[in-house]
């Protein structure tokens, strides 16, 4: 069971209204979707592909073999032979960039190439919005405005960049461990070779199938209490993988910590106040986030229990 792929450039034209439903099928009964013809040029796409794939090999790969924590608790899981899992911890090799953050220095066109992919990536998420907004039947720019807390451009755009290199074990250790994301859009440029994300749906882990030059989107708990639960974040994880290393760009459009997050007043007026029974609360991002840090891993109900309500 594939997970919807949208064709995003028909939301302007005579398939407007059928873009429409499967974006809002998307959100409301998956929480993850691809988009094709999503407007980011292919060219700059497989520039990124490339410069990421430079960039692993020259800044990152070597440190992560002989360096890495994983690497030396697989080993010495290895070597005991008792047939063990390692638990807490991911065969991951990550980095966030940022306005505001360091960049690798050793990798030609890097910055200048991911500058320009991240404006691109940001425009499409705030055009998303504006479909999520007008799906769910509030003001548009709603949801934009909520997670820059207010009028001002206040949000936090955020990249983490990804490798899952090929794992000699991968039966005993997770590329990824099962988590909701915690804030708003989430956007996936995945590799479109080696495969391994899943998201848990109706209880069965599904693959999320690689499709080249697409752009996986998913919804964050911070959505799913402004939609005053019609989109839900959903459960997903990266398997590790011995045929390759996974690419994996994740984009987030996150709260400002600043932000005060709670239900559409609109949406819980139109469901006669049903935010109780559902139990969103009224709360400051930045106080969710402190939460979050400490139970990513975890159920996210208690989470919204536990944030102090303003």
């Amino acid at each position: 069971m594939p997970i919807p792929v949208i064709d995003f450039s028909k939301l302007n034209g005579e398939e407007r209204a059928t873009t429409m439903a499967q974006i809002a099928n998307g959100c409301e009964e998956w929480g993850f979707f691809q988009l094709v013809n999503h407007g980011i040029p292919v060219d700059l796409l497989e520039k990124v592909k490339k410069l990421s794939s430079e960039c692993y090999k020259i800044e990152r790969e070597e440190g992560f073999f002989k360096n890495s924590t994983p690497v030396k608790r697989l080993k010495e899981l290895v070597d005991m032979k008792n047939g063990d899992k390692l638990e807490n911890i991911d065969w991951e090799d990550v980095f966030l960039i940022s306005d505001d953050y360091e960049w690798p220095q050793k990798t030609p066109g890097f910055r200048e190439s991911m500058m320009e992919y991240r404006y691109e990536l940001k425009k499409l998420a705030e055009k998303l919005m504006e479909v999520m907004d007008e799906n769910l039947g509030i003001p548009k720019g709603y949801i934009k405005k909520a997670l820059n807390g207010g009028n001002n451009e206040k949000a936090f755009f955020g990249t983490k960049v990804s490798h899952y290199p090929a794992c000699p074990h991968p039966e005993m250790v997770t590329g990824l461990r099962a988590h909701t994301d915690a804030g708003g859009i989430i956007l996936l440029f995945q590799d479109d070779e080696v495969d391994g994300l899943e998201i848990l749906k109706d209880g069965k882990w599904i693959d999320v199938q690689p499709i080249a030059n697409s752009i996986v989107i998913n919804t964050g708990d911070q959505i799913e209490v402004v939609s005053n639960g019609r989109y839900k974040s959903v459960w997903h994880r990266v398997n590790a993988k011995s045929n390759g290393t996974r690419r994996s760009i994740a984009s987030f459009y996150n709260p400002s910590y600043n932000a005060t997050i709670a239900p559409a007043l609109e949406l819980v007026e139109k469901e006669n106040q049903t935010v109780n029974q559902l139990g969103y609360p009224k709360f400051v991002f930045g106080d969710y986030m402190s939460i979050y840090n400490e139970q990513k891993y975890l159920p996210k109900e208690p989470r919204f229990k536990a944030v102090r309500a303003v």
